[in-house]
């Protein structure tokens, strides 16, 4: 399995996600320029997309959802409620209908070789989902726009190779930062976005012996800088309850504006 983002943070979200033989993207919410772009960088194509999964309708996960889907005539996966959003929304233009395939959180699903199994996130979008895929005994999840998570999430997470986790902001930045209050009050809110030491501390009840990789992604461009995320999940897992380190694992940053490393599992 392979899982490598394009774009990752406010400005814009695509991932892609895939096996030897099916190729998907979890989000469009850059151009269809840069997505065909971030593609041919890691030597895939979108007319050769067997799927988009659309984790919910904010802007920079689906902005570039109209122009890709009408190049290329990809299936898209949504729940009812985002569908209902995206349909609702001008800023896409228009979709064909039929590309739109209807989910529900907790029901898996088969696109090619890869099982699909979406589950619901707590974020202030009208049916945000996340997705966990599955081909043979490997397995991966994209897991961001949390504003917070529950024993059940960490449930469903467990004994993943690898893991693309939101670590948005650093809480003193955004605190002291230039947000007015209500945007501050938002993001920190149970339906806003994981800080990083609330995604170090997830990842940390995630751990197993045969986890490979995480890539940490949506960081805020105004409340956070790599190297602050990092190093904060680092300490959070070096400081949690369980038997393993940070140095146990690679732990990657999805970027802004560049393609990420390729996680090949």
């Amino acid at each position: 399995m392979v899982l490598c983002s394009i774009a990752s943070g406010s400005s814009g979200n695509c991932i892609f996600a895939g096996s030897d033989h099916t190729g998907l993207l979890v989000d469009v919410g850059i151009s269809g320029k840069r997505m065909d772009g971030g593609l041919h960088e890691i030597g895939r194509k979108g007319k050769e997309l067997d799927g988009i999964l659309i984790t919910h309708e904010h802007a920079d996960h689906i902005s570039g959802l109209g122009v890709v889907s009408r190049k290329y005539g990809i299936p898209i996966y949504a729940t009812k409620g985002t569908i209902e959003a995206i349909l609702s929304s001008k800023s896409v233009g228009e979709i064909p209908k039929g590309l739109f395939h209807e989910i529900e959180p907790e029901q898996e699903f088969v696109i090619g070789d890869i099982t699909v199994s979406p589950f619901a996130i707590s974020h202030d979008a009208a049916q945000p989902t996340g997705y966990l895929l599955r081909h043979g005994r490997k397995s991966m999840a994209v897991a961001t726009d949390l504003g917070t998570y529950s024993s059940r999430l960490v449930e469903k997470l467990q004994r993943l190779d690898v893991l693309l986790l939101e670590a948005n902001h650093d809480v003193r930045m955004l605190q002291a930062g230039r947000y007015p209050y209500y945007l501050k009050r938002r993001i920190m809110g149970e339906k806003g976005h994981l800080s990083n030491e609330m995604a170090g501390q997830l990842l940390s009840e995630l751990l197993h012996d045969n986890f490979k990789a995480v890539l940490l992604g949506h960081l805020s461009e105004e409340n956070n800088y790599e190297r602050l995320a990092y190093e904060t999940v680092r300490l959070e897992i070096d400081m949690a309850d369980n038997s393993y380190k940070a140095k146990d694992f690679p732990i990657h940053i999805a970027k802004r504006h560049a393609v990420s490393d390729v996680l090949e599992f």
